[in-house]
């Protein structure tokens, strides 16, 4: 038998209302997050991975945290091989609202939804979270519609990705922990600037490129990060040619640029290491200069 023709689950304005709520609450009790989405540089057709990832954009829109009593997961998880924070949230987000912020016109997402593998920025905690998984069904269809979306997600890890969203707080993660090329120029060079683009071109005619991180102008000194070639194969910056800036300089359209004479490199994602200050406390009762610490000092 059929349900009562007379009785509907899906009355509008009881489907609005209820909408109406949520954004409030969420709005009311919720925080400010900025939504990265990811973009795709270059997929791995075989295993499915995108390794050089690239987050151009941020969207701010209010979610609720709906952890009240702290990150759920495995917490600060300690081993023989260190220490590992295994943090988890869970973030409520608006369908509506969701909706609303892709339909702007400066909006760079393609999805309409949430997409596993974005990035929720969290200012409360000052932390990171990548999206794992996406429930769109809970609440379940009281109402015979479906107001939020749950983003399941875990603190997130940096490996060498790319972030420009004009966000200080969130484009100071690649400059402190990406892998940084520091080259030593012979001059001044005019000025380079944070964000800009150089280029040397090699004795073989390729054109190496990276991203400039920091320059000082009291040591000649220049940081880049994201190196890559023309070509697609791996190069380094090498010393002895110049290295040309994108930005003009004036009307006339100069660029910075400057001889280099030396290059070094330096490893900073090993400064974002979990196990930092267990490591910096295990100094002060760990002996390293021993051949072996950990027993007999003199392999009796």
């Amino acid at each position: 038998m059929a349900t009562n023709l007379y009785f509907s689950q899906k009355v509008h304005s009881e489907q609005g209302l209820y909408e109406d709520i949520v954004i409030e609450s969420l709005k009311m009790y919720g925080q400010d997050v900025y939504y990265l989405p990811r973009d795709i540089v270059n997929e791995d057709k075989v295993f499915g991975d995108d390794v050089p990832s690239r987050f151009n954009s941020s969207y701010k829109i209010e979610m609720y945290i709906e952890n009240t009593e702290g990150f759920d997961g495995e917490g600060d998880l300690f081993t023989k091989f260190g220490v590992e924070i295994r943090d988890q949230a869970t973030f409520v987000v608006a369908r509506r609202r969701w909706t609303q912020t892709i339909n702007r016109y400066d909006n760079d997402i393609n999805s309409t939804r949430p997409r596993e593998g974005d990035l929720v920025y969290l200012p409360l905690s000052n932390s990171m979270f990548q999206i794992m998984a996406v429930e769109h069904e809970q609440p379940f269809y009281q109402l015979s519609n479906l107001a939020t979306y749950k983003l399941r997600c875990e603190l997130f890890e940096y490996n060498d990705e790319d972030f420009d969203t004009n966000i200080d707080a969130i484009d100071n993660i690649e400059r402190d922990y990406a892998y940084e090329y520091l080259l030593t120029l012979d001059s001044a060079g005019g000025g380079f600037t944070i964000g800009e683009t150089v280029n040397q071109t090699l004795s073989t005619g390729v054109i190496m490129s990276g991203e400039v991180s920091a320059w000082s102008d009291s040591d000649n000194v220049l940081k880049l990060i994201h190196i890559g070639a023309d070509d697609g194969d791996y190069h380094e910056f090498v010393s002895g040619r110049v290295v040309v800036g994108t930005t003009d300089l004036d009307l006339a359209g100069a660029k910075a640029n400057a001889l280099v004479n030396s290059v070094t490199e330096d490893n900073q994602i090993s400064q974002n290491e979990q196990n930092d200050d267990f490591s910096t406390i295990s100094d002060d009762f760990l002996d390293f200069s021993e051949s072996n610490p950990f027993g007999d000092p003199e392999d009796n």
